[in-house]
């Protein structure tokens, strides 16, 4: 019914009208019982062989929520009754930010695809850390930290910045994902060079504390092999304990949308089904790099069954979708986690994570 009456009827407005009116019919039903328990009626399916522990943290299954949807940790009690295994809320920054000027999000059909410009608009860390010890949630909440979208913090006052955010997290957060590589900021520049990232981790004192909870580190889906083989030497330098790859590409490669409407459009991080096969790449590369001893969340272009189960086998313990959502509609959860079931049924495995072991490390 999505695919065939409700996406014709909602891209006939513009993206951001629609996913701001998504936002607060979203709001409005995590606070409502009534529209919760018919929600987990309607979408929530679970099994046995999706069930993992993680980090420390036991998932129920592997499907969890990207960034970016829930910038303000007001959908988490709806996207439980969805069906997710997990979701992140954010990205967060010290200090609330309204983004972007309008137009800030546009949707490629042709290619499935979003690129959005929001700018890293949120409520601010306190306020949204504040919301979220209201709930008592079933699912892990990750929570994903950025620098505030202003290019006069730099230098120190830029990682004292995450720090705000980082220590307003850890007393809520199931994990938290460092945010190193958001390409929409007014200066464009992410924390995906070595000395900015050594000093970050620094600063952050990522692993001296092991009471506080895992942190993952967030990479973006255009960064080179050689760098990124780099950046992860850093991380075990700091007891990093996990990878989110990847986030949203600067980058306009092999689209069949016209140049004319991508110059358009103009600048932005571009999710879907087009960085699917980069941020694929990526994984294998990860997965490989830390001998599968590190959890890997996959994310980038997953709007089917095949797509999840892309990401599984290259080395992610976990995925996430957001663009997916927007072309195949809430039940994408169920329809993954449902496929996952009979794909192990096919093969004759008992659980999730076999698909993952039956990869090599060091499949091309």
């Amino acid at each position: 019914m999505y695919s065939s009456i409700l996406r014709p009827l909602l891209f006939r407005f513009n993206s951001d009208t629609v996913h701001e009116s998504t936002i607060k019919w979203a709001s409005f039903a995590s606070r409502s019982k009534l529209c919760l328990s018919c929600i987990k009626a309607l979408y929530d399916y679970q099994a046995p062989a999706l069930k993992q522990e993680i980090a420390g943290l036991a998932f129920r299954n592997p499907v969890g929520l990207a960034a970016g949807f829930d910038k303000n940790g007001t959908l988490v009690p709806l996207m439980e009754a969805l069906g997710f295994g997990f979701t992140e809320v954010g990205s967060i920054t010290a200090s609330a930010n309204t983004g972007n000027p309008k137009p800030r999000s546009f949707r490629l059909p042709k290619d499935l695809s979003l690129i959005n410009r929001m700018g890293l608009n949120n409520d601010g860390a306190a306020t949204v850390t504040k919301r979220l010890k209201n709930y008592e949630n079933n699912i892990p909440i990750g929570i994903n930290i950025a620098k505030t979208n202003n290019p006069e913090i730099s230098g120190e006052d830029a990682l004292e910045d995450y720090r705000t955010s980082f220590l307003a997290a850890v007393d809520v957060a199931d994990y938290i994902t460092i945010n190193i590589s958001c390409p929409n900021t007014e200066e464009g520049k992410t924390f995906e060079e070595p000395e900015t990232l050594s000093a970050l981790l620094a600063h952050l004192e990522i692993g001296k504390d092991l009471t506080q909870p895992p942190v993952f580190v967030k990479f973006s889906a255009d960064i080179e092999s050689v760098l990124l083989e780099e950046l992860i030497d850093i991380t075990r330098h700091y007891s990093v304990n996990g990878y989110v790859i990847s986030n949203t590409s600067s980058l306009r490669d092999g689209l069949t949308t016209p140049k004319s409407t991508l110059k358009k459009i103009g600048r932005g991080g571009l999710s879907g089904s087009a960085i699917r096969e980069k941020s694929t790449r990526l994984i294998r590369l990860v997965h490989r790099l830390t001998r599968g001893e590190k959890p890997i969340i996959g994310v980038g272009g997953i709007l089917t069954v095949q797509d999840a189960l892309e990401k599984i086998r290259a080395g992610a313990d976990l995925i996430q979708i957001y663009t997916g959502m927007v072309y195949e509609g809430p039940g994408l959860v169920q329809k993954i986690n449902k496929g996952i079931v009979r794909y192990l049924r096919e093969e004759g495995l008992e659980h999730v994570y076999q698909i993952r072991k039956k990869s090599p490390l060091i499949e091309s």
